[in-house]
């Protein structure tokens, strides 16, 4: 699929697709005479390798000729100042309740206004890497952010001759009534008073992450962590994909080849640090073969069960990759660590989370040597991963309401890639449905369509604990240990207790006691939580996130059995 970047005269026009309020606004600075349009990634590379407060380092970038870069790229390294992480509170969202369009108009109408005083640069990507589903995304962002413009660049697909024939040849999403994403970005806007404008319609006087999704376009102001502009542009691309008949992912897909050819194709959902990365990029010892869709960015179509990735690359946590360990070859870029001399005098990168918190980089499409832009063959199952102490190692779920409501009340613990508001109990239980912070449509959507894969394409569906259970930590040999044994078919589940639509597969030192009144609460806690979570989303924002009945008589019914 393609979106549309260019109209005929009499498709031009107020009320035709692509001509609305925001989007005008935003779309317009594009093309200024202030606007540089960088067309390469090596352009990208000398302009952020030159920006005040770069760190070349003296790490090559590993055949970085073969993805758009001469073959003397190093990994730069750029840190951001005091913030480190994401900003949910900033999120503004167009159709929500209560979000006051025409006020945050004015305030990305003042911000443009201010850029006319700077250089801005444009840049443009593709999201989706499969002729099945490619849109294309635009960027424009002022002097000073190089290296926000590169990492961008980067981390989605950079117009190369080969992606840019197959977007060509790729079918125009939604009837050709999809535009093309545009996003305006000011990182050193402050947020001033001007004359026209309430900047009451903020969470934070600050900073805005403003997004209209139903007309592609969104404002990133003030916010320099290279995140908002990742999640940012996956925000716009999984919303497009969700009014397209796609099941959006926040999570990683691999494909097992067992040894008599049969495939298993799993996806896993989780938010930063949940350990998705690590269970998507498991080898297993070799047992099996294994092949790679991503580890971040997916989508499921809900027809056919096949999967795109939407990038190429991998935005990484460089906590548990210490300097000189061999998966750091493969870096492109690093964000908010730091660096030191070697015995050679030269530049390396001090990782490890030793600065700060979610110190971040970009690793290649390389690092996963069998990784594949679309798997054809269809999902098999979903894993719920869960920091949900009461849960667990592996339960397998039944019937499509309870595997759905479920993902919709995936509870787990924030996790270092975030900043939280002041006040906020990082260590509280959490829910994030579908482990995907960046939804901007109803849930519903979502629900209806992980719904629709366990009812009518047959799909498995477990949730899986990574954290602790009762006290006692579940390690990532448990984890992958049992997803070999469900791959090998040799895990035997057994319905759990009282429940008649919850299967265990009891895993050794993890055998939950439903007879031990203090569990049998804990557990009784935990999914009347979820219940009470369920219930609420008919009411809060104007019941904008409301489930059908069927999924609050699903969770329900697992407190009753507990009784």
């Amino acid at each position: 699929m393609s979106t549309k970047a260019y109209y005929p005269i009499n498709e031009i026009g107020k009320g035709k697709p692509g001509f609305a309020t925001t989007r005008s606004i935003i779309e317009a600075p594009f093309y200024g005479n202030n606007v540089i349009k960088v067309n390469t990634l090596r352009e990208a590379y000398e302009l952020a390798k030159n920006s005040p407060g770069t760190i070349v380092t003296d790490m090559p970038v590993y055949r970085g000729e073969e993805f758009g870069l001469d073959k003397d790229a190093k990994v730069l390294l750029f840190n951001d100042g005091a913030i480190t992480g994401r900003y949910a509170t900033a999120r503004r969202i167009a159709g929500e309740p209560g979000v006051n369009c025409p006020a945050l108009d004015k305030v990305v109408m003042d911000a443009v206004y201010e850029t006319r005083w700077k250089t801005m640069y444009h840049a443009e990507v593709y999201a989706g890497l499969d002729p099945e589903y490619m849109v294309k995304a635009h960027l424009l962002i002022p002097e000073g952010e190089e290296n926000i413009l590169y990492n961008w660049m980067l981390n989605f697909q950079y117009m190369s001759d080969q992606y840019v024939n197959m977007y060509k040849a790729s079918k125009p999403v939604g009837d050709g009534k999809e535009p093309d994403i545009y996003i305006f970005s000011d990182p050193q806007w402050n947020g001033s008073d001007r004359p026209g404008v309430d900047l009451s319609c903020l969470s934070d006087p600050k900073c805005l992450c403003y997004f209209n999704t139903e007309q592609n376009c969104a404002a990133i102001l003030g916010m320099r962590y290279f995140g908002e502009h990742k999640k940012g542009t996956l925000t716009m691309v999984w919303a497009l994909a969700n009014r397209n008949g796609y099941a959006s992912c926040h999570g990683g897909q691999k494909e097992y080849t067992l040894s008599d050819g049969s495939k298993y194709v799993a996806s896993v959902f989780g938010l930063s640090g949940s350990g998705k990365s690590t269970i998507t990029h498991a080898k297993h010892g070799g047992k099996y073969g294994v092949t790679v869709l991503h580890d971040d960015a997916f989508i499921i179509n809900t027809d056919t069960c096949s999967s795109v990735a939407i990038e190429p690359t991998y935005f990484d946590k460089t906590q548990d990759y210490p300097t000189g360990c061999e998966d750091n070859k493969y870096l492109l870029t690093a964000q908010n660590c730091s660096c030191t001399l070697d015995e050679d005098g030269k530049i390396q990168l001090v990782t490890e989370d030793i600065r700060n918190g979610n110190g971040r980089a970009i690793k290649s499409k390389l690092w996963s040597p069998n990784r594949v832009d679309k798997i054809e063959s269809p999902v098999n199952a979903i894993y719920w991963i869960m920091k949900d102490p009461t849960i667990p190692p592996i339960v397998r779920l039944k019937g499509a309401s309870l595997a759905s409501v479920m993902g919709a009340t995936l509870a787990t613990k924030r996790s270092s890639a975030e900043r939280l508001a002041p006040g906020a109990d990082p260590n509280a239980l959490v829910v994030v449905p579908y482990a995907n912070p960046f939804r901007t449509y109803p849930l519903v959507n979502d629900y209806e369509k992980f719904k629709k894969l366990v009812e009518e394409k047959n799909v498995d569906c477990y949730i899986i604990n990574t954290g602790d259970f009762m006290g006692k930590k579940v390690q990532p040999k448990d984890t992958l240990g049992i997803l070999e044994a469900i791959v090998d078919k040799k895990a035997e589940f057994k319905q759990w207790g009282p429940f008649t639509d919850i299967e265990i597969f009891e895993w050794e030192g993890f055998v939950p006691d439903l007879n031990d009144p203090e569990y049998a609460e804990q557990l009784k806690a935990r999914m009347e939580d979820r219940v009470k979570f369920v219930a609420n989303m008919a009411v809060v924002k104007e019941g904008y996130d409301k489930l059908p009945d069927d999924a609050l008589e699903a969770i329900q019914k697992i407190v009753n059995q507990l009784k």
